[in-house]
């Protein structure tokens, strides 16, 4: 079965390096705290609010050792009035076993202001 795995973070400023790192720390923590591994993985999918615009945040998750393999895709938002500024988002496509209601999503930084009910 594949289960849909979100997780989205906020960054300090648009800038490569928060990108990159800030993306990496996200799937990294997504993967752990579902026991995760790449070969599991059927696809990610990355969106960035409009505002981000300073590197592709794929480009990390692909170096991530194990990765490489794994297709992902990037995109941007819609582009909402009053929307959380420097959010990106993602969605693992996983083949797992794990039980709907034990997914753990995650959401870090002011993200977790997006799905208050899903942070543990």
């Amino acid at each position: 079965m594949i289960r849909g795995i979100r997780g989205a973070i906020t960054i300090a400023e648009d800038k490569a390096e928060y990108v990159w790192g800030e993306t990496a720390r996200l799937v990294k923590e997504v993967a752990k705290q579902n026991n995760i591994e790449p070969e599991n993985i059927a696809s990610v999918t990355i969106s960035t609010t409009p505002d981000i615009h300073s590197a592709f945040p794929a480009k990390s998750v692909r170096t991530m050792p194990g990765w490489q393999y794994v297709p992902i895709m990037c995109m941007h938002e819609m582009d909402v009035p009053g929307a959380l500024p420097l959010c990106i988002r993602v969605l693992l496509h996983v083949n797992t076993d794990i039980p709907q209601h034990e997914v753990r999503h995650v959401y870090l930084e002011d993200a977790v202001k997006l799905r208050p009910d899903l942070v543990k």
